[in-house]
């Protein structure tokens, strides 16, 4: 079922969602039982009310008992947007870095290897360590998503990028190029010396952005956590894009 998001019944739920009201929000599921496992929008685009719970920026108040309240009136936790791409709410709330919800929906039975996401169509995983999401990356881990040597090299498991990239063998030069540049988009020092040491460019720019490790350890907040990687970087003769494109 289809509800127009003007619809006054679709925007009252979406408030009472968002203001973190459960007591409205079960009296609208009660009197609305179809509204539950509804979509909101249109044939050209839909989300579910569990992707309205872990919108942008996510972090709604009680975002954890909303999920258990919208999943118990029939919302859908494997369902996918409908539009440019298909993330699943879990993708959603990964992106926002909203623990509690992802808890809760993990909890409710979502897929931590599910499909769709806005990078490369991804997993949350794929999504939660593209944007920065830190805290829902750790916990996607945690609750067994699996790790790729991108993940874990952008999350500093050294152990596990050792496995990835064992000293006794050579690698691929662009497997190598991808793990320095999460490192670096990590902040993850250790990370990035021992991926140097196996061979890795510190000047790798990857297809899918034209950014340097430098650049992607030095853009928004993460410069300010990143000074170590980026002195470190400096240090052996890493540059912009900009800069080796002037060359």
């Amino acid at each position: 079922m289809l509800i127009d998001t003007k619809d006054p019944l679709a925007v009252a739920v979406i408030d009472a969602i968002h203001l973190g009201d459960v007591a409205t929000l079960r009296r609208l599921l009660h009197d609305h039982p179809e509204v539950g496992p509804a979509r909101l929008g249109d044939l050209v685009q839909s989300r579910t009310l569990l992707h309205v719970v872990t919108d942008w920026p996510g972090h709604f108040p009680n975002g954890g008992e909303v999920v258990v309240v919208l999943t118990r009136a029939g919302a859908d936790v494997h369902a996918p947007f409908h539009g440019r791409h298909s993330e699943t709410a879990l993708h959603w709330a990964a992106s926002s870095d909203d623990v509690e919800v992802l808890d809760a929906l993990i909890d409710a039975g979502a897929d931590v290897e599910a499909e769709g996401g806005v990078i490369a169509g991804g997993t949350p995983l794929t999504d939660a360590t593209a944007f920065a999401q830190w805290e829902t990356a750790r916990r996607l881990v945690e609750r067994g998503a699996h790790v790729t040597a991108f993940d874990a090299a952008a999350l500093g498991y050294l152990d596990v990028v050792k496995e990835f990239f064992p000293h006794y063998v050579e690698h691929d030069e662009d497997d190598l190029g991808n793990a320095m540049w999460a490192a670096c988009h990590g902040g993850q020092k250790a990370v990035a010396v021992y991926l140097l040491a196996r061979g890795a460019d510190v000047n790798w720019i990857p297809a899918w952005e034209q950014l340097t490790p430098l650049d992607a350890a030095a853009r928004g907040q993460a410069g300010v956590k990143n000074k170590d990687v980026l002195k470190w970087l400096h240090s052996k003769g890493a540059k912009t894009a900009a800069q080796l494109s002037d060359r």
